[in-house]
């Protein structure tokens, strides 16, 4: 790296990409800085395998073999929790007794590495996955990543915690009643939830094996969804995989919010009600219709989760393992999975809660058609220590807005909404059908749209979008950098397909000066064509009555390369002005309108980056 470049407190796949690609860092060097900083955070008991040279090299020696224009994590390091397999290292599930050596990754881990990333090292947990506070673990208490006082949340306590420490770009994590959602929310990141059996889970300890996902946390939504992109797919030997397809991005038909006043606990419950408070005005204001609805189903169906039989399945895993090793277990994750155990816990008891939740369910179907439901991903936080005191009944608390969501078979998205107080993040978590993760993607998309420049109702600096995590974070521009204009030197330049981040032609871009900036719209008079060209490139056709808003990237490029930049465009396409969203006109990729006779209309997928593999 040289000397004038300095190393983002967080590492996005964006910056790290644009690095690589135009030659000023290369993954040996991003793999030294990530040992450092595991180094630095030692403290903090981010991880139990934590990364080592000798063991990432195998994976950056394999990198040589891979294409990175066409693998999309290509170098891209990831941290792995250790309830899910990584051949090579020990899995134990945060208890050392249970450990054992996987003669094969984890499928899931599998799939990402084959996609080119790397993954750096096992991350903490609460043991066995068994809450939502990070503090159960032998290996140490995970502190949260801007306030060590404070719980790092759990289960995925060190996935999250690597990840906001800029130890990885991305992570894996496990999700059964909110440990997916709930430490991206009180470390500052989106954390993805897909719908059950979307990602293989073979390969990961099971917690409830009939609920269990694997999960990601991100910086930012477009990083999450690339890694989804790599991770989704039905896998035959896995007994609880589906095949679960996410549609091109779109957004809902209404946006529901609880029509009751909401509980919130913990020190801070006041900060967090008018947090919530805050993000209901920005989900008011996105120009969705939006609908008060009755919640008492989704509470109703969380405490099945814990008072109901459910926990006897933690019990039937894990249950010969705990009799004959009671001493390795810590003592609240014992008391919990031996409740499984229970006499109350009888079939004809399982069926009648499987019959009530089946009523939840349809009840569910009805409400979240073509919408999505909108909570505070947590009510309220701990220090370590008030949890210490209180670590049943604090744990229990972290689940009233997480526990329902795998049991009516939904998706969810937590995504960061500002802070409720002083470097104590706040986020929400969008819920939607299982097959209707694409609304999650739109609606997501739209919160991070309403924390752009000049704006003052936003979520919050990174409420999912990658504009400012990449470019603020890493000394250049964009949203939550504050938006600097352009310097009088540099051309903004609107890009809508092979140029963008990520495809093919991004290298031209970076070869020529320019640097992304953020990511913008059209206005809504547009159409998107795929013209039949090898490989396919989009055209973007100004309608002179009707069209729609098509999603794109806007660089900065110096005023200088533009011209020998415009001589590499072939026809039909050009350069022109663009109209976006907000009403400024800038230079950007057009095409000329006789090509449309024979090209496909792609509009409806919004944009480029939306439509489906060939």
């Amino acid at each position: 790296m040289t000397a004038t470049t300095e190393w983002p407190a967080k590492l996005t796949a964006g910056w790290l990409r644009g690095q690589y690609l135009n030659g000023t860092l290369d993954p040996e060097e991003v793999i030294r800085e990530i040992i450092r900083r595991a180094e630095r955070d030692k403290e903090m008991n981010i991880w139990i395998e934590p990364p080592a040279a000798a063991q990432i090299a195998p994976f950056l020696a394999a990198l040589k073999e891979l294409n990175p224009q066409e693998h999309p994590l290509w170098g891209i390091p990831f941290a792995v929790k250790d309830n899910i397999d990584v051949k090579g290292l020990p899995t134990t599930a945060a208890c050392p007794e249970f450990a054992y050596q996987p003669d094969a990754d984890a499928a899931v881990v599998a799939r990402l590495v084959a996609a080119g990333a790397i993954p750096v090292g096992k991350s903490n947990l609460d043991q066995f996955a068994t809450g939502l506070v990070g503090v159960r673990s032998p290996y140490g208490e995970t502190h949260n990543a801007l306030r060590p006082e404070y719980i790092s949340g759990g289960s995925s306590a060190g996935s999250a915690v690597a990840v906001a420490r800029g130890q990885a770009v991305f992570s894996l994590g496990t999700d059964t009643a909110g440990s997916g959602r709930v430490p991206a929310a009180l470390n500052g990141l989106v954390g993805y939830k897909p719908s059950l059996g979307a990602w293989p889970v073979r390969g990961v300890v099971p917690a409830c094996a009939s609920l269990d996902c694997v999960t990601v946390f991100a910086h930012n939504l477009e990083d999450a969804l690339t890694v989804d992109r790599a991770a989704r797919g039905f896998d035959a030997a896995d007994p609880w995989s589906r095949s679960v397809k996410r549609e091109a991005t779109a957004l809902p038909g209404k946006l529901l919010l609880p029509e009751a006043p909401l509980d919130f606990y913990g020190p801070h419950a006041d900060e967090y009600r008018r947090s919530w408070e805050r993000a209901e005005a920005v989900v008011q204001g996105l120009g969705l219709p939006v609908e008060r609805v009755d919640c008492t189903l989704f509470s109703e169906a969380a405490a099945i989760l814990y008072d109901g039989p459910w926990v006897a399945e933690r019990w039937a895993d894990l249950a010969g393992f705990v009799e004959s090793h009671r001493e390795a277990v810590l003592p609240v994750t014992e008391s919990i999975l031996s409740s499984g155990a229970a006499e109350r816990h009888t079939a004809s008891s399982l069926f009648q809660a499987m019959h009530r939740l089946q009523q939840y369910k349809r009840a569910a179907e009805l409400l979240l058609r073509d919408a999505v439901l909108v909570l505070p991903t947590c009510g309220g936080t701990w220090t370590r220590e008030q949890v210490a005191a209180n670590p049943v009944g604090a744990n229990s608390e972290m689940g009233r807005y997480t526990n329902h969501c795998n049991l009516l078979d939904l998706s969810a998205v937590a995504i960061p909404a500002g802070e409720a107080a002083g470097n104590l993040p706040f986020g929400i978590t969008l819920f939607a059908l299982a097959d209707s993760e694409h609304l999650l993607a739109g609606a997501g998309e739209l919160l991070a749209e309403g924390d752009s420049p000049g704006r003052e109702d936003g979520l919050g600096e990174s409420a999912g979008s990658s504009a400012g995590a990449e470019a603020g974070e890493a000394g250049g521009t964009g949203a939550a950098a504050g938006a600097e204009l352009p310097a009088s030197s540099m051309v903004t330049l609107a890009v809508c397909g092979l140029h963008m981040r990520g495809f093919p032609l991004e290298k031209q871009m970076l070869e020529h000066g320019a640097r992304f900036w953020q990511e913008a719209r059209t206005a809504a008079c547009y159409e998107l064509v795929k013209l039949p060209t090898v490989p396919a490139k989009p055209g973007l056709l100004r309608q002179a009555a009707g069209g729609s808003s098509i999603k794109l990237e806007l660089w900065q490029m110096p005023l200088a390369s533009l011209g020998s930049f415009a001589s590499l465009i072939p026809a039909p396409l050009g350069l022109g002005r663009v109209i976006l969203a907000d009403g400024r006109e800038v230079t950007g990729f057009i095409c000329e309108g006789y090509a449309a006779a024979g090209a496909e209309n792609v509009t409806a997928y919004g944009g480029w980056r939306y439509l489906p593999a060939d």
